[in-house]
């Protein structure tokens, strides 16, 4: 019988709980046909097994404290008290959120020994819903770059190839739902920290639009809150839970998060889906990843959709130019002080460092730019709508890279020009605010997954959502293909 490598154990020994959907999961806890004490003991047997080979779970709680939180969840059962869907569940929080009473590192010295004393307002919803948090998932160090490495914990690995990168800035989430060390995650995405490693692990992902999970302040950051998982149920059912306004949310779409709970099955015969591509030509891309992509067209045909290339010429330069004045502004205003401070700056990343002097040389004339351009392209996008239901570009413009590399430094014969240009597929449906959700297309001849963008209207999760469900069921990718470790 073949040994799971690393593990001294049979492959074929990984347990059934692990491998349940999150909702099959929900379901059999709410039926109590599986305790909460056994759930969250099985998990943390199947991480302490599988995660040393990733290094996608860090700051891991003790295990005699989780086992009396979930035996307290059993309890609350017993009494007929039931918190919600994720009643028993365990969590790892990202690493760049606060989940009270754990570390919030973001992967840097300088934040290496700080402890939230609060809940993020995602977490705490999670937490409401039942939700046991565990420890928290690895990120690149303060969340730049879409390789999740940094000097706190170190760098996680890809389970479909332990050599190569798992993506990021949610690379420790997506890792971790790949080898089922969790039943769901939560995740950011800037520049495609959702969709990239959601991609990259054969896993699906959604980035909402802005306001779906409240956000702080007056003007809709580029960052969002989203949540990923193994299948689009699992992932909308999460979705319900983060969800929903916030009178602390000036921006918080004003929607009950319950739609999101509902029917996913949905005649899609007829709908059109423009293919974006490489922009004709204008994005460099590893050989065979648009040829893999273009492989899900037949799916999407099978379920009644008709995919046809966008021949209208986009002004994508001008939203690249676009984009990184949003980067700078609002990722160096967020860590000037760090910048500023000289007991500080000798410990900043460079990329971060790149980014604040970026953002020190920004004038009125380019933040204004940076707005009309977010406008502009906006407006472009949404013409597309006039004449496609949902859009179609690749989430990635490369295979998962040696875990060795920093980042990409050319693309076929063309250079990167900075840190995060290797990205440039997924900065334009950031800067839309559009929502979109990472489908896996299946695997190249090395084994690497790869997944495709999958674009809806405005405010339209619930469609994406469902159009998505279609798709999975034609293909069901993170099913048939499993990670070499769990095989």
């Amino acid at each position: 019988m073949p040994l799971a490598p690393g593990s001294g154990l049979p492959a074929s020994k990984i347990p059934d709980l692990v491998l349940l959907d999150a909702v099959e999961l929900s379901w059999l806890i709410s039926r109590r046909e599986v305790s909460c004490a056994e759930v969250v003991e099985t998990y943390l047997a199947h991480i302490d097994r599988f995660n040393p080979e990733v290094n996608a779970i860090v700051s891991l709680r003790d295990e005699a404290k989780l086992l009396d939180e979930a035996r307290q969840r059993d309890q609350e059962l017993d009494r007929g008290e039931h918190r919600g869907w994720m009643h028993g569940f365990p969590i790892a929080v990202k690493d760049l959120s606060d989940a009270a009473g754990l570390p919030t590192t973001k992967g840097s010295p300088v934040f290496a020994d700080t402890t939230a004393d609060r809940d993020d307002l995602h977490v705490r919803r999670m937490r409401e819903a039942g939700a046991i948090v565990i420890g928290k998932t690895n990120v690149p160090e303060f969340g730049l770059g879409s390789h999740t490495f940094n000097p706190v914990f170190g760098t996680t690995r890809n389970p479909y190839d332990t050599t190569r990168s798992a993506g990021g800035s949610s690379g420790g989430a997506g890792a971790a739902l790949a080898l089922r060390l969790l039943p769901v995650a939560d995740g950011s995405d800037f520049m495609g920290s959702l969709r990239n490693p959601a991609a990259w692990n054969n896993i699906v992902s959604l980035r909402p639009s802005f306001g779906r999970v409240p956000g702080e302040g007056f003007l809709s950051s580029p960052s969002v809150i989203g949540p990923m998982g193994r299948t689009v149920r699992d992932v909308a059912m999460l979705l319900s839970t983060m969800a929903g306004p916030d009178q602390r949310s000036p921006l918080s779409i004003e929607q009950d998060p319950e739609l999101f709970t509902g029917k996913l099955e949905r005649d899609f015969d007829g709908a059109r889906i423009g293919w974006v591509g490489d922009f004709d030509g204008y994005l460099p891309t590893e050989p065979g990843l648009l040829e893999l992509c273009a492989g899900s067209f037949a799916a999407f045909g099978e379920i009644g959709c008709a995919v046809e290339p966008v021949a209208k010429r986009l002004p994508v330069e001008q939203a690249w130019e676009t984009f990184l004045l949003w980067r700078s502004w609002t990722v160096g205003r967020d860590h000037a002080e760090l910048y500023a401070d000289p007991a500080t700056r000798p410990l900043l990343k460079p990329e971060l460092v790149f980014e604040v002097e970026n953002y020190h040389r920004l004038s009125v004339t380019d933040i204004s730019r940076a707005l009309t351009g977010r406008d502009e392209w906006y407006a472009a996008v949404a013409e597309l709508f006039d004449e496609y239901d949902f859009l179609l570009a690749p989430s990635a413009q490369v295979f998962p890279f040696d875990v060795e590399q920093r980042w990409p430094r050319e693309i076929g014969d063309r250079s990167m020009d900075t840190y995060h240009r290797w990205m440039e597929a997924v900065a334009p449906w950031t800067l839309s605010g559009h929502p979109v959700a990472n489908l896996p297309v299946g695997c190249n001849a090395a084994g690497l997954p790869m997944g495709v963008q999958l674009i809806g209207r405005n405010h339209a999760e619930w469609s994406l959502l469902q159009l998505a469900h279609a798709y999975e069921r034609a293909t069901d990718w993170p099913h048939r293909f499993l990670p070499p470790l769990l095989r």
